[in-house]
């Protein structure tokens, strides 16, 4: 069975301290939980079917602790038509059975060739509820949010142009939403200037970046929301803050997915399948010695011990928890699960 994870937020903590891995499968997900929290044993996995589904998802947590899984579903007709719609799910509580995935529709209506060229949702929770956004067939992005409430409000064109993909989205610690995505010369950022207000549209980045490097963080208590992404050409690793894009020499050159990041410990899959660790940005890599395939995925646990997960070549979760008693980022061995 194939699996394999294209982004980074896949490892998430529940309302009741458990840790659960999601990885996506044609036709469905893997899930992995936590027997208690902070481990070291986990059941799974768990295979979830949910058929048409896209071996791609977008997963975020609420302040509460729900766990939503975004992503395409695709579904033939005998007439060859292929009905796409961008559907979600909620998990309420840890190892417990996911919601019915629902679908938002697309704003193409019942024009399924147009619906067919839209790009996989980024999703994003706030303090009112969930965002998705998306590349849309016309290459610029389109979204809907949730009110208080849970309902679904209209469509939202955010605008933009030559869109490349979907980008990603994270909420600052001040509830702040925030939107980046790549376009051929530049990336294109959207920002709430107040908690649960309109995305407005930020000042572009002039930078080529690569397709498929880009991940996001939560920073610090501010809000601010760090995001990463790799320049074409030389996949050099670049950080923007407020607005403003740093390249990181240090963590360059070696790696085309994205980074997942986790405060100052980000982790990558090198060129060579390998996972690398290292603190601050501008730091440098460490070799874990484990290999992967995808991106790998970084949490605190109930204890408040750094864990990073990643999938083996065998399709297996595998994980390494930080050491208790040890200073700075000294993780222990991989355990695979």
């Amino acid at each position: 069975m194939a699996v394999r994870t294209a982004t980074t937020g896949w490892l998430l903590r529940g309302n009741d301290g458990r840790l659960t891995a999601y990885a996506p499968v044609p036709g469905g997900l893997l899930r992995w939980t936590e027997a208690r929290p902070g481990g070291p044993e986990w059941t799974g996995p768990e295979r979830l079917d949910v058929p048409g589904l896209e071996p791609h998802l977008s997963i975020t947590r609420s302040a509460e602790g729900y766990v939503y899984l975004a992503g395409l579903r695709r579904r033939a007709h005998e007439d060859g038509r292929a009905e796409t719609d961008v559907v979600y799910a909620t998990q309420f509580q840890s190892g417990r059975a996911l919601t019915q995935w629902r679908s938002i529709g697309t704003p193409h209506g019942g024009d399924w060739e147009k619906a067919g060229r839209i790009g996989f949702p980024v999703a994003a929770v706030d303090g009112v509820g969930l965002h998705l956004y998306f590349r849309n067939a016309g290459r610029g992005i389109s979204g809907r949010r949730q009110d208080a409430r849970g309902v679904w409000g209209p469509w939202l064109d955010l605008a933009g142009n030559k869109v490349v993909e979907s980008g990603s989205a994270a909420v600052s610690a001040a509830g702040h939403v925030e939107l980046v995505v790549p376009a051929p010369d530049h990336v294109l950022r959207w920002r709430q200037e107040e908690p649960g207000g309109p995305l407005k549209r930020m000042p572009d980045t002039a930078v080529k970046s690569l397709p498929g490097s880009f991940s996001s963080a939560s920073a610090g208590a501010d809000a601010d929301v760090a995001h990463y992404w790799r320049t074409e050409g030389d996949s050099v690793l670049h950080t923007q803050r407020a607005g403003v894009s740093r390249a990181l020499p240090s963590l360059g050159g070696d790696g085309s997915e994205p980074v997942a990041a986790l405060g100052d410990v980000l982790v990558q899959r090198s060129d060579a399948g390998r996972v690398l660790v290292a603190v601050g940005e501008d730091g440098s890599w460490t070799d874990t010695a484990q290999e992967c395939v995808g991106a790998p995925a970084v949490a605190l646990d109930a204890a408040g011990r750094v864990v990073v997960a990643v999938i083996g070549a065998d399709g297996a979760l595998r994980v390494a928890r930080q050491r208790g008693d040890a200073a700075g980022l000294d993780l222990g061995p991989w355990a695979r699960v």
